[in-house]
């Protein structure tokens, strides 16, 4: 599984010479460092002081052309693991293969019939990610829960347009109610979920599969983004505290969300893009209906900037009044932390993963 945990984050110190040796003080707001907890306050420091080339750091047409030399510790390869295939699902548009790895559990464990599946999507703001970013938290899922889960590498920006990752996600659930039989899936058990950007697409999603009477188990986002955090210049712009709050933070600081922002919504091509989608693709907080929508478990963390906004949608489908609503906020918890194997809320969220989807799906 990997215990590499050398530069377990992404930090962003951009006023700081590269792999310049810095201490907690270099990196935190007062006010921040006070309230992470220690330990992702030391895998902070230990990441800004790698010798692994910093992410931020590089520009993205280097990261495309060498992503494992830029990949964060937690990246895992599983091709060639037991139970674990490659597939591809044709784009709604036509323009695209999508390729997805399938988990499937053991079934000396689980038994012969397989019947759930949880679609995951990459994270990394929709510019970054592959197939190994989620890897470990996928096998996780399925070792742990007995479900299926699916992987998909949706289409990134600048390469493709924002929307389609959202596009892809709905093909992506299209095609496993389509594949039941390849995989042993009962179409009629299907979840879906994500981490940042892939929480996002999660929750468009709920929304589409309610309006095609698409039957979902549960909806499983992560601190998503449910506002117009990419269209921002300004974290001033947001009327969510925790923005502003942790906006200089080390973890997801302003800076990086607004590079996300302006390679999926050049400052000149706004107005241009938007017409490409439905807005509250954007911005799934406005979606106009949020009644007969599927279960749904929000997490945040405590010190991310997105964490209030993500809150804020689970408070509106509680007074929608007709879900079950789930959140979740871990303590002293940035950004990514779910990735960070050294610390406890770690493995705290491991198991509400798994305890959700047993429960959501009515696995023993």
């Amino acid at each position: 599984m990997g215990d590499n945990n050398t530069q377990p984050v992404d930090t962003a110190a951009n006023s700081l010479a590269p792999r310049q040796k810095v201490t907690a003080e270099d990196l935190f707001p007062p006010h921040v460092q006070a309230q992470y907890d220690p330990k992702a306050i030391e895998l902070v420091v230990l990441g800004a002081n790698s010798d692994k080339p910093a992410q931020h750091e590089a520009p993205l047409e280097e990261i495309r052309k060498n992503p494992a030399l830029y990949a964060p510790p937690w990246c895992t390869d599983t091709t060639g693991y037991e139970g674990v295939a490659d597939d591809t699902v044709a784009s709604t548009d036509g323009e695209a293969q999508i390729p997805v790895k399938v988990y499937r559990p053991d079934p000396a464990k689980w038994g012969k019939a397989l019947t759930e599946f949880i679609s995951t999507f990459m994270v990394c703001g929709h510019v970054l990610g592959d197939l190994t970013t989620d890897a470990l938290l996928c096998l996780n899922m399925r070792d742990g829960a007995g479900v299926v889960v699916v992987d998909v590498n949706y289409r990134h920006c600048p390469e493709a347009t924002w929307g389609k990752g959202i596009e892809d996600g709905w093909a992506v659930v299209q095609w496993v109610r389509n594949s039941a039989q390849k995989y042993d899936i009962n179409p009629d058990s299907v979840s879906v979920g994500g981490i940042s950007a892939g929480a996002t697409i999660s929750l468009v999603l709920q929304h589409l599969a309610r309006d095609a009477s698409v039957p979902l188990k549960l909806c499983m986002a992560t601190v998503p983004g449910t506002d117009r955090s990419l269209l921002y210049d300004d974290p001033a712009e947001s009327s969510y505290p925790s923005f502003t709050e942790f906006a200089d933070g080390p973890v997801l600081p302003f800076a990086r969300i607004r590079l996300f922002g302006g390679i999926c919504f050049p400052r000149d091509k706004i107005p241009e893009r938007l017409a490409l989608i439905p807005e509250w693709w954007t911005c799934p907080i406005h979606a106009e209906n949020f009644r007969g929508l599927c279960d749904t478990f929000i997490r945040t963390g405590a010190v991310d900037p997105l964490r209030d906004e993500a809150e804020a949608y689970g408070f509106k489908l509680v007074q929608a009044g007709n879900v079950k609503v789930t959140m979740k906020r871990y303590s002293g918890c940035p950004h990514m932390f779910m990735y960070w194997r050294p610390m406890p809320q770690k493995h705290e969220y491991d198991e509400d993963s798994i305890r959700a989807l047993k429960d959501a799906h009515g696995v023993k």
